[in-house]
């Protein structure tokens, strides 16, 4: 089992139809009354990728990268295009977007991730799979054109030199979303016209 740092084709992903699950128990009691409990700390997204084949071409590419994965065995990265970026999808990613943590002096790595808020809620998603070239950073507020690196396999962003205490650490950042495919069977059909379809082809993200 590996994972290939290798994106699902973008043209295919587009059409794709999915997003976030969360597994909650539900008791529902005598009275009427509810009991509720999160099974997860954290979703997990699916995805369906067959929505976005449109063409013979698009068919036989997802048959090629299905097969260069050998099915379910190996992961892979995917752009979702509803949430992508450090900022909303219509954005540009900003040095400020996201808060990933604060400088002690000492520590001089900082994992990505994004807030997700609504109300006095939020959220907190690790983002592991960063777009090479798009991650920016700021030091309270002042993006550092140097003297940090990003990992674009983990989402773990390293300095040179630890920020100082009471330093807030910020980033924008575009990022894909780690999957594999959730079926070892492609059920392929081809019509008269030799276009093809499959009725689906889900896909799953890997938590690590």
């Amino acid at each position: 089992m590996a994972f290939h740092e290798v994106r699902f084709p973008d043209n295919i992903s587009r059409g794709a139809r999915g997003g976030p699950e969360r597994r909650t128990q539900i008791v529902e009691l005598a009275s009427g009354d509810e009991e509720r409990n999160a099974s997860w700390a954290n979703s997990r997204r699916r995805y369906d990728v067959a929505y976005g084949i449109r063409r013979a071409d698009d068919l036989a590419n997802v048959v090629a990268f299905f097969e260069a994965r050998n099915g379910r065995l190996h992961g892979f990265r995917f752009k979702d295009w509803g949430d992508h970026k450090s900022c909303p999808p219509s954005g540009t990613p900003s040095p400020t977007d996201q808060a990933i943590g604060t400088g002690d002096g000492a520590t001089t790595a900082f994992q990505l991730v994004k807030h997700y808020a609504s109300g006095s809620q939020v959220w907190v998603r690790t983002i592991t799979k960063p777009v090479a070239g798009t991650v920016v950073i700021a030091l309270d507020g002042a993006e550092q054109l140097g003297g940090w690196s990003v990992d674009t396999t983990t989402g773990v962003v390293t300095f040179d030199s630890a920020p100082a205490e009471g330093v807030a650490v910020t980033a924008g950042f575009a990022f894909d979303v780690p999957v594999r495919f959730d079926t070892d069977v492609l059920d392929v059909t081809l019509d008269l016209e030799r276009l093809g379809s499959i009725t689906s082809i889900p896909l799953l993200e890997l938590r690590r």
